[in-house]
């Protein structure tokens, strides 16, 4: 079983800064690719960012290009997200996954992932 815990979530001013954590555990995700997603009200979930845990390649969705970076941390197995110069249109329930290794979805594609955490919610106000 493997379980996703987020944290770090909250309320922000536009223009300032979180980070979000992911903490892992129940199985080696050496092999795997975790993935952050997000989903505002009445909005369809969409992909944030990714990274292989083992080889540390990184993608991006476009809208947080030059923002945002993901990184990890193997030994915590935790998965954190850096978040600077936030916009109003950045608020979302945060969600970090763990794609199914043998999926063929696209990497931004929420239906490759296996394993959800619960979600953090991310406010920035204007």
């Amino acid at each position: 079983q493997v379980q996703l815990v987020e944290s770090g979530g909250g309320l922000v001013q536009a223009g300032g800064s979180l980070r979000l954590s992911c903490a892992a555990s129940g199985r080696t995700f050496s092999s795997s690719v975790m993935g952050w997603f997000r989903q505002a009200p009445g909005k369809e979930r969409e992909f944030v960012a990714a990274i292989n845990w083992s080889a540390g390649s990184t993608y991006y969705a476009d809208s947080v290009k030059g923002r945002f970076t993901i990184s990890r941390d193997n030994a915590k197995n935790t998965v954190y997200l850096q978040m600077n110069s936030l916009k109003p249109e950045d608020t979302a329930v945060y969600y970090c996954a763990r794609r199914d290794p043998p999926s063929r979805d696209p990497l931004t594609r929420g239906s490759g992932y296996d394993y959800w955490g619960q979600g953090t919610q991310v406010t920035v106000s204007s």
